[in-house]
């Protein structure tokens, strides 16, 4: 919080205006106030009184005045005169002005009273040794009302300067006759005796010290007026309503509510009721909750055309500034949700998309963990090989190595199947040795179309080719077969017959033969 020079204090420390005079020559050459505005009593009460005398006491200075109730020790808070001289003193229309705003007729202001004279060493004693006596006859008061079977507490006493009145604070919400127990206090202390009914703010304006802000209780220290607090104030000011939270020494709601009640009734007005219907930079949508002091609206849009009944679309904060007509807004869906990585360089996207796959990746790894399988490789986003796409528009050199690479990839694979197929059947021809050697023309064709249909699976125009190659030397399968009686030469020449295959495609670059007969060996 910044601190303002106020301008009648540095009036009075400028040297221009001092035409060289010091303090104490300043100081002889003011006259004596004629009023003063005092503050005086436990409950703080405030009155304006004449003063008569030749001294000149300055603010914070102890008086001894006669009130309205006895003579009693008072403060001196400033001077309503224009002959006093000096810069901090206030004019009697601003004064009332003050005591208008502060509650008008419920302030506690006083004016039938006198400043007798400026406090000595030995009433400013007095005043300390009546305020002990009081404190210690707490006790014994409290004694007297319990036997009197008083119905209500004894909160504090206070003893005037004099001690002709003791005055004895109560806590009650209703009216109670404490005429027995004023004849007996009278009785016992030989002094007139003033019994004042009080609630609990005032209790605690008697008997609190410090709030849990840290300072003293604003009731205590400069409220005069206290006002009753709704729960309203609390509703709009605090996210909750927790009694130790909103609730002051006294257990009522704290009166510094009051002061930013305006602030947040004003802050209020300005923002849409909840339910009501809103229009956004991205679509219209209903409020749904609201922030007085940030001034933000929570939004939930109107779902996208083609969602499913029921469904609700996303919710945003918008200021309330942005607010627009729900009829002039863009429809739903026509404002994409902007991009999350708008804005970011090449390297930040590389980086972020590097680490939301290593995540998954991570999660990969763990969950083969759990199953017991082994760990994906970590491959970097740098590594990756985008596959490439045949347009079917190339022709020449470049074309011809793409189609040979290709062609001897599924050559590979074609060599495999062909392995586990050859495999397979070995151990058949093995474990069956009379049946393969009795097999018929019929029953040895049924190798060649079991491979013809396994190498079919793949589509492609090379396995067709080799698939009717196969079935075209499988007739003569039979005639060599025949002369085996174990089923060895049939498959010898199935062995051989391959490899002229592959010498002839490979002769051929990889393509079929036309019908060209293998060469004989």
């Amino acid at each position: 919080m910044s601190i303002f020079p106020l301008p009648q204090f540095e009036r009075d420390a400028d040297p221009k205006f001092r035409d060289g005079l010091t303090d104490e020559e300043i100081y002889a050459r003011l006259k004596p106030p004629t009023s003063i505005v005092v503050k005086f009593g436990r409950m703080k009460l405030i009155g304006e009184y004449p003063y008569r005398g030749d001294a000149k006491p300055g603010c914070g200075s102890k008086l001894v005045v006669r009130t309205f109730r006895a003579i009693e020790i008072a403060e001196m808070l400033t001077t309503t005169c224009s002959n006093s001289g000096c810069g901090k003193s206030v004019s009697r229309s601003e004064m009332l002005n003050y005591i208008d705003n502060s509650g008008g007729r419920d302030y506690p202001f006083q004016t039938n009273g006198e400043v007798l004279r400026v406090a000595t060493i030995e009433d400013t004693n007095r005043a300390s040794a009546c305020a002990d006596k009081a404190r210690a006859e707490l006790g014994r008061v409290r004694d007297i009302a319990a036997s009197r079977k008083f119905p209500a507490k004894i909160v504090d006493l206070e003893l005037t300067l004099d001690e002709t009145l003791l005055l004895v604070y109560y806590l009650s919400d209703e009216r109670i006759d404490f005429r027995d127990l004023a004849q007996e206090l009278a009785r016992a202390y030989q002094c007139r005796i003033e019994m004042r009914q009080v609630g609990a703010r005032d209790e605690a304006r008697l008997v609190a010290d410090y709030e849990r802000c840290g300072q003293h209780c604003c009731c205590k220290n400069f409220l005069k007026v206290l006002k009753p607090i709704s729960m309203r104030s609390a509703k709009i000011q605090k996210a909750t309503l927790d009694p130790l939270k909103i609730s002051g020494r006294c257990g009522r709601l704290m009166c510094c509510l009051r002061y930013e009640d305006a602030t947040y009734e004003e802050l209020r007005k300005r923002l849409p009721k909840n339910k009501s219907r809103v229009g956004t930079a991205e679509g219209p949508g209903i409020v749904v909750d609201s922030k007085i002091l940030v001034q933000l609206v929570l939004v939930r849009l109107d779902p996208a055309p083609g969602a499913m009944p029921g469904e609700y679309g996303r919710e945003i904060a918008v200021p309330v500034e942005e607010l627009m007509d729900p009829d002039a807004c863009p429809a739903p869906g026509e404002v994409k949700a902007p991009d999350p990585m708008r804005g970011m360089s090449q390297r930040s996207v590389r980086e972020k998309l590097a680490a939301e796959r290593g995540s998954k990746l991570a999660k990969q790894d763990r969950y083969r963990e759990k199953a017991g399988g082994p760990a994906a490789p970590m491959v970097e986003p740098s590594t990756r090989r985008t596959p490439e796409v045949d347009t079917g528009e190339g022709t020449g050199e470049a074309d011809a190595e793409q189609t040979g690479e290709n062609a001897g990839k599924k050559r590979k694979r074609r060599r495999k199947r062909k392995r586990r197929g050859d495999g397979a059947s070995t151990e058949s021809g093995d474990s069956s040795t009379s049946s393969s050697s009795t097999s018929s023309p019929a029953d040895a064709n049924g190798l060649p179309k079991m491979r013809a249909a396994e190498a079919g699976a793949g589509n492609d125009t090379e396995d067709q080719s080799d698939d009717t190659d196969d079935a075209t030397d499988a007739t003569d399968a039979p005639e060599s077969g025949a002369n085996s009686s174990d089923g060895s030469n049939a498959t010898g020449t199935g062995d051989r017959r391959k490899r002229r295959r592959r010498r002839r495609r490979r002769g051929n670059g990889g393509g079929n033969n036309n019908g060209a007969q293998p060469p004989a060996e």
